[in-house]
């Protein structure tokens, strides 16, 4: 059984979420999950469940908690008992394989690289977000947001960790790689994305050159590669327009008599729609390149965002996918020392 971590103190809903989320993974899932945090407030809110005390559910307590507000860096180093530094503590200890937490993402990503460790030919780690595609399978974005400058050789190690996590994760079996640029033409973007070309050309991996920023949702391709300058950017673009086309199609379905029976009637289709676009039916998003798991969520995430993280968390850890990008960043020469060297 994979033991899951869970910083049950990170997120806008916590503990709620966090403790309702390991009730139903491990009621649903083959998952052992450590609930980390302030001990007494997460007994109390774990009584509102019936047995729990018989099922895969522990608790391991941290005194500390670093808020949204907090400085990365200055809580990374002030809070030391805090609830995401125990968890992955854990993971590096080897008790659990992989860490969840909704809390403050840079602290997050910066505790999960420093505590965790990196896998051996990882020059930055980098973070994963699945989108929707007109296609139904997920396309894979790297990076959204952790590493805002990015070098050529950088990318072509975010292409072959995305390229194995749709492979492993979402069952792509030659998942279409491509280079995030304002045009498809070889020649159109800056210079990053000029220069990364001829390296993604050399890749053990279906690269098919440029894609536009239209291609996140088309399903043209199942991995888009970009700095997390452009990632973030087109991710929280992206958040605000699903949140506003929910809204626009609910209200224009209940604004007149007619359209109301209409949406009675379309209700099951509207609910498809909302599950097609919600956040929280991909749990998170993994952190490629630090040793052990780490998912990190949405600081809205709910409670099905957290079981679901714990199901990547858990799925990820089985598939031993950081032993595959070691494997495959040594046998494509693109592993950190190639790195230092080309830069």
């Amino acid at each position: 059984m994979v033991t899951i971590a869970v910083d049950a103190m990170g997120g806008d809903h916590a503990p709620k979420a966090e403790v309702e989320g390991a009730i139903h993974a491990v009621k649903s899932l083959p998952v052992e999950v450590v609930l980390v945090g302030r001990e007494e407030l997460l007994r109390s809110e774990l009584e509102h469940y019936r047995g729990w005390q018989q099922m895969p559910i522990r608790i391991q307590h941290a005194s500390e908690v670093i808020t949204m507000e907090d400085s990365a860096a200055k809580a990374m180093r002030a809070k030391k008992d805090s609830s995401i530094r125990v968890a992955t503590r854990l993971v590096r200890d080897g008790v659990a394989q992989g860490v969840v937490s909704a809390g403050n993402t840079g602290a997050v990503m910066a505790t999960a690289k420093m505590v965790q460790g990196m896998v051996r030919g990882v020059e930055r780690p980098a973070l994963a977000s699945a989108f929707p595609t007109l296609k139904g399978t997920p396309s894979v974005l790297v990076d959204v947001g952790a590493n805002v400058d990015c070098s050529p050789v950088m990318l072509a190690q975010f292409a072959i960790m995305g390229e194995i996590y749709s492979r492993v994760i979402f069952r792509v079996k030659q998942p279409r790689v491509g280079l995030l640029s304002i045009g498809e033409e070889e020649h159109k973007g800056n210079e990053l994305t000029r220069n990364t070309t001829p390296l993604l050309k050399k890749l053990p991996i279906n690269f098919i050159g440029n894609v536009e920023g239209r291609d996140l949702y088309t399903g043209y391709a199942d991995v888009i590669v970009c700095d997390g300058f452009i990632g973030n950017v087109a991710l929280k673009v992206s958040e605000g327009i699903v949140e506003v086309i929910k809204h626009m199609l609910k209200e224009s379905l209940q604004a007149t008599i007619t359209r109301q029976i209409g949406y009675v009637l379309s209700r099951a289709a509207f609910a498809d729609f909302k599950k097609r676009v919600d956040y929280s039916e991909y749990g998170g998003a993994p952190l490629l390149g630090v040793k052990g798991v780490c998912i990190i969520c949405h600081g809205r995430s709910n409670a099905n965002a957290i079981k679901n993280a714990v199901r990547v968390a858990a799925e990820f850890a089985s598939a031993g996918i950081n032993k595959r990008i070691e494997e495959e960043l040594d046998r494509s020469a693109m592993g950190h020392g190639a790195a230092a060297s080309a830069n």
